[in-house]
């Protein structure tokens, strides 16, 4: 008999299955409404899950496991089929795509899986997404060739300068506020304002850094396995170039004949795999040093305004200086991220100020009250 692990692992198995055997007739019922490519791309995908259905199948065989007769389809297939029926596939990809996105990783770490079942996985979603577009360029790829400046900033440093900034503005201005409403002398104030900005600024570094690390080993991965995948499975790569080329609106013909010349060059098939498979600019991985220090800088900035007057003076002065320069600051934060969004700078301005002066409003408010009692 097997034991408990044995178990849960046949269980395991068996829900890969149903799920593949689920997806097979998702892409089935979507290709019974289309036509031409569309149609034999779907069906390729199709053909794809009930491969590695059949994969689970002889798995448990293998182990001597039951395998489970093939079952009605879940009310997700039934429902996007008849919406895809009724409407167009165009109405339910999207949400097909999301739910490959979703599971896009769901074999990189299974122990059972091979690693071509999660290249092409992660292929379903990208060729799902060329589907959407109707064969047209992508309008981000567009909008990033012709305006350089609509480049996503895959290193973070843009995004950690914009919110450290705005983390050290309104952390530390609250953290003053509460001080100076606690009636605290300027040296205390000065002190529990230095001591916010650094251990804030360390604070946002250190986790920039770590984060930025991850990612960029979570790239790195999988650019290691898409190689290696390359190297063993230089057939199955070019075929899934071939799937996505004709998923974008070419025909077979041309499809392949793209397919070949990329897979002759295996250095210009590595790095079309990383972009067009798994949507990463090999040369772009990111610099956790650099968002870091970005991150570091930029909170200090923000935690500085606030800080600023008590370096020359106290009392009410000093509070009214750092009231002024932290409301004035926070406007040009919040207009710089609405000019960042292209959304409306008064309103991103606007915004700012209401969630910083009630941070600092209700610090201040705390020390006051705590303030009274301690006297």
């Amino acid at each position: 008999m097997a034991d408990k692990r044995d178990e849960k692992v046949i269980r395991r198995w068996q829900e890969l299955l149903a799920s593949e055997r689920d997806a097979a007739a998702l892409y089935e019922r979507l290709a019974a409404v289309e036509t031409g490519e569309r149609r034999a791309v779907l069906l390729e995908l199709a053909q794809i899950e009930r491969r590695h259905a059949a994969y689970w199948e002889n798995k448990l065989r293998e182990a001597g496991a039951d395998i489970p007769a093939p079952g009605g389809a879940s009310t997700r297939t039934r429902v996007l089929g008849l919406l895809a029926r009724w409407f167009s596939t165009s109405t339910v990809l999207p949400l097909v795509e999301r739910g490959e996105w979703a599971d896009a990783g769901r074999y990189d770490d299974e122990p059972d899986a091979t690693a071509w079942m999660a290249a092409e996985e992660r292929g379903h979603a990208r060729a799902i997404g060329a589907l959407i577009n109707g064969g047209r360029p992508d309008p981000q790829e567009q909008i990033a060739r012709r305006e350089t400046w609509h480049r996503g900033d895959r290193s973070g440093a843009l995004r950690a300068a914009v919110f450290g900034v705005s983390d050290g503005l309104v952390s530390n201005t609250a953290l003053v506020m509460g001080f100076a409403g606690s009636g605290a002398p300027r040296t205390t104030i000065l002190l529990a304002g230095i001591a916010g900005l650094l251990a804030g600024a360390f604070s946002m570094a250190a986790g920039e850094y770590v984060s930025m690390s991850s990612q960029r080993e979570m790239y790195q991965r999988e650019l290691t396995l898409e190689a290696q995948e390359l190297a063993e499975n230089p057939a199955e790569e070019r075929d899934e170039l071939v799937l996505l080329y004709r998923a974008k609106g070419l025909d077979r013909a041309q499809a392949e004949q793209i397919a070949d010349r990329i897979m002759a060059n295996r250095d210009v098939a590595l790095d079309t795999l990383a972009r067009e498979e798994l949507g990463l600019d090999p040369e772009e991985l990111g610099s956790p040093w650099r968002a870091a220090l970005s991150s570091f800088l930029a909170f200090t900035v923000g935690a500085f305004v606030v800080v600023l007057p008590y370096l020359f003076g106290g009392g009410t002065a000093a509070f009214v200086a750092a009231v002024t320069l932290s409301l004035l600051a926070l406007v040009a934060v919040g207009a710089g991220i609405g000019v960042l969004n292209a959304r409306p700078v008064l309103r991103s301005a606007a915004r700012q100020v209401l969630v910083g002066g009630t941070a600092a409003l209700v610090t201040y408010g705390v020390g006051l009250l705590i303030g009274v009692s301690v006297s």
